[in-house]
């Protein structure tokens, strides 16, 4: 059974569905491999526990507001 990690900040639960779906069938477009077969696990991080070129999304996030 293949497994699809995917990890990131929080994100909304319609995100999540589109990612599930997307990266499903995707996959088994490329592989062959029949949907159902697919896990797709979601790893959502706190915003403040992520960071890039040295602020967290958090502070990011509020820069592009």
């Amino acid at each position: 059974m293949p497994h699809i990690a995917f990890e990131s900040g929080q994100l909304p639960d319609a995100v999540k569905q589109k990612l599930i779906e997307c990266l499903t069938q995707a996959s088994a477009d490329i592989t062959g491999i029949p949907e159902a077969m697919f896990m797709v696990s979601i790893r959502e991080l706190p915003d403040d526990n992520l960071a890039l070129g040295g602020k967290t999304v958090t502070q990011l996030k509020q820069q592009l507001r």
